[in-house]
């Protein structure tokens, strides 16, 4: 005769499996997909190849993700979420509306692409699974509006009237952006080996901000 305990260990593997392929599926396949990116790029995996890293059946991804594409196209959300909330979290360690603060969050974008290389490139680059007519996914959209909300902090601080956010937050994403690149496709070194990224970019972020400070009240016209 079967005793409860035996009973009960029968009854649970079912829920335990379950579970997991509803659970943490669809985070396990985006896993290997972020390794998998970072070792052949976009286009060197199959879905197969996905599913063996991540110890699933090659018919658990169609829960989730239709094709390959949708797969990739994951990895660059879950990475602009990442960098949205590294960027904000460096941001809110400081007073609003400082230069303290936009530094941290300039050197916490360089951090994330030296982090994650290939899932920046991917983020930023032109794969149709992510860019759709060259205009920007939402997700990046949201990382940018991190960036404009301290930017209109900054302004107001700093009493600059009569000028859009963008005349600052397009040279601080230009400044990031541009180290971020120089970093990891190692040209920064083969320039000027020794170089600091994170020293260039709160440097070159406190020069923009002091010289715009300065022509607050000119009319940009």
């Amino acid at each position: 005769m079967e005793t409860p305990t035996a009973a009960r260990r029968r009854t649970a593997r079912p829920r335990q499996k379950t579970a997991y392929h509803h659970g943490d599926l669809r985070q396990a396949l985006v896993t290997a997909a972020q390794r998998l990116i970072g070792e052949h790029g976009p286009e060197g995996f199959t879905l197969a190849d996905a599913c063996r890293l991540a110890g699933v059946s090659t018919a658990a991804p169609y829960r989730h993700f239709t094709d390959r594409a949708a797969l990739v196209a994951a990895v660059a959300t879950e990475g602009f979420a990442e960098l949205a909330a590294r960027i904000r979290a460096a941001m809110e360690a400081h007073p609003a509306g400082s230069e303290q603060g936009i530094v941290a969050m300039g050197q916490a974008y360089v951090r994330f692409a030296a982090d994650r290389p290939a899932v920046f490139k991917l983020m930023f680059g032109r794969h149709p699974a992510v860019q759709h007519d060259h205009k920007a996914p939402p997700e990046g959209g949201a990382c940018f509006g991190v960036l404009a909300e301290a930017t209109h902090a900054w302004m107001a601080r700093v009493d600059m009237e009569g000028r859009s956010y963008l005349d600052v937050a397009l040279p601080l994403w230009t400044i990031v952006h541009g180290v971020s690149y120089l970093l990891i496709d190692n040209d920064l070194a083969a320039v000027a080996p020794g170089s600091d990224a994170y020293h260039l970019v709160a440097e070159t972020t406190l020069a923009t901000l002091s010289g715009l400070a300065a022509t607050s009240q000119v009319d940009p016209a």
